[in-house]
């Protein structure tokens, strides 16, 4: 991994280079999934976790007054077994199934090529942006979507903050440092106060800019969006970023491109973001013992 300048990067950049580069990207060339990879999903422990995704869209739907037509977007498919697994439940549905249309937001072309042989007796559209979505309404499923982007991080030390930025020692060698950071500035740019309260700050631009969209979306053509995943909801943050091999903890900056990255959603300020854009929440539950100890939070628009 080369730096221009020999600069620091910051934390986020180095998550995203070591997940989603094009050549050596973790998703880009790898299926993680199931024993024989690095972690698994609740989709592939029990068909009725998807089961359960399904019947809960088509309430959705009719909570919404069983409009004619309607998007079912899912965010990041994996190895697609959850959406192979619901098109089964929607072919017993037919006036639902009429009514809609399925689509796969998914940036790995190496697992879009294994969704694709998994669901072949369905129609589903593949999509590389969610500005291809013109129309709606949109139901967004984010299964274990959000958790796999990539993260800054901050940390307050005798009242001062510092960004976690990723020193390139060598190719392969790198080492955690803290550069001071306006804090101020970076809130500025966002339009979101993070520091109040905190001495650790997770956040993720993209995760940031993808929960806007979908909020634009949602506001826009109404529709909803269900989050599964690792989570909190307390007002003060953590560090809980951590790395994933062979069903592992691991270093995060070892095994650079060949081990997934990962953080613990905080849905407080995930709630807090959705309030900014006047998109309705509808609540959190969450599961303790269920499947894999998911966080399970939606959110939807003009739902009683």
């Amino acid at each position: 991994m080369k730096t221009n300048n020999n600069k620091n990067i910051s934390l986020d950049k180095f998550i995203n280079k070591a997940l989603y580069d094009k050549k050596n990207g973790y998703y880009m060339r790898n299926n993680p999934f199931g024993e024989k990879g690095d972690f698994i999903t609740a989709p592939n422990i029990s068909i009725l976790f998807s089961e359960i995704i399904a019947i809960w869209c088509i309430a959705f739907w009719e909570n919404l007054g069983c409009p004619k037509k309607i998007n079912i977007v899912e965010l990041g498919a994996g190895n697609g077994e959850m959406m192979h697994q619901m098109t089964k439940v929607f072919k017993k549905f037919e006036k639902f199934l009429k009514a809609s249309k399925f689509f796969i937001f998914e940036k790995s072309h190496f697992l879009k090529k294994i969704q694709k042989k998994k669901i072949t007796s369905f129609n589903v559209s593949w999509i590389n942006s969610l500005d291809n979505l013109k129309s709606g309404p949109n139901i967004f499923l984010a299964n274990e979507f959000f958790d796999a982007l990539p993260v800054k991080q901050f940390i307050k030390k005798n009242n001062k903050w510092f960004e976690k930025k990723v020193k390139v020692l060598s190719k392969n060698n790198f080492e955690l440092v803290n550069e001071p950071t306006n804090i101020n500035k970076f809130e500025k740019k966002i339009g979101i106060n993070l520091k109040n309260n905190q001495k650790v700050i997770e956040f993720s631009p993209m995760a940031y800019k993808y929960l806007n969209t979908i909020s634009k979306k949602i506001n826009a053509f109404q529709g909803g969006l269900l989050i599964i995943d690792y989570g909190y909801f307390e007002e003060e943050m953590r560090n809980s970023l951590q790395s994933v091999r062979k069903h592992k903890f691991s270093n995060i900056l070892e095994s650079f491109g060949n081990s997934d990255i990962t953080y613990n959603i905080s849905f407080f300020f995930a709630r807090k973001n959705l309030k900014k854009t006047k998109t309705k929440s509808s609540g959190y539950h969450y599961s303790k013992k269920i499947f894999n100890k998911t966080w399970h939070y939606s959110t939807c628009r003009n739902i009683v």
